[in-house]
């Protein structure tokens, strides 16, 4: 048995600890796929006299003020996992989707329902199961040999 005042500067330090814990994860703001998608958005046709120029229409001006304001945020997104590229049986780069409605049968999702996640430390694939990823949100055309690949990035992510 340890001396009460021992037990009590223990019991403090685990305290202080939680609580380090919990603010830290409270400082990535929750954004959901409700928020995201909220809005329609058209992908611009892909121009190859004007990508060849280096002026890819990026349709960015489609994007509401309300979410760009969220770019640079620091985000707590939840979705479903889509691997796009692998490093020794983990995934080092997902979609992260709002439903599952991509996979097999279902249509195309809209471009503004789904997050680029870059991961420097690859994880285990997790199908079928929501997860919660934590970084810092990017707002703005993902272009890619002058194709519009995407609207959001999630940065530093990892997973919560």
């Amino acid at each position: 048995m340890l001396p009460a005042g021992k037990t009590l500067r223990i019991a403090f330090l685990l305290a202080c600890a939680a609580w380090q814990s919990a603010s830290a994860e409270d400082a990535y703001r929750p954004i959901g796929f409700d928020e995201l998608a909220s809005y329609v958005f058209t992908p611009p046709q892909y121009d190859p006299v004007a990508a060849d120029q280096g002026k890819v229409a990026t349709g960015e001006e489609q994007i509401p003020a309300k979410i760009k304001a969220l770019d640079g945020q620091t985000a707590a997104i939840t979705g479903y996992m889509v691997p796009v590229k692998m490093d020794k049986g983990k995934v080092s780069e997902f979609l992260l989707m709002r439903n599952t409605l991509a996979c097999c049968f279902g249509g195309v999702p809209n471009m503004n329902e789904w997050v680029v996640v870059k991961l420097q430390t690859p994880v285990p694939a997790t199908m079928d199961t929501p997860v919660t990823f934590l970084g810092r949100l990017k707002v703005g055309a993902i272009v890619e040999n002058g194709y519009v690949t995407g609207l959001y990035q999630l940065e530093s992510a990892q997973p919560k």
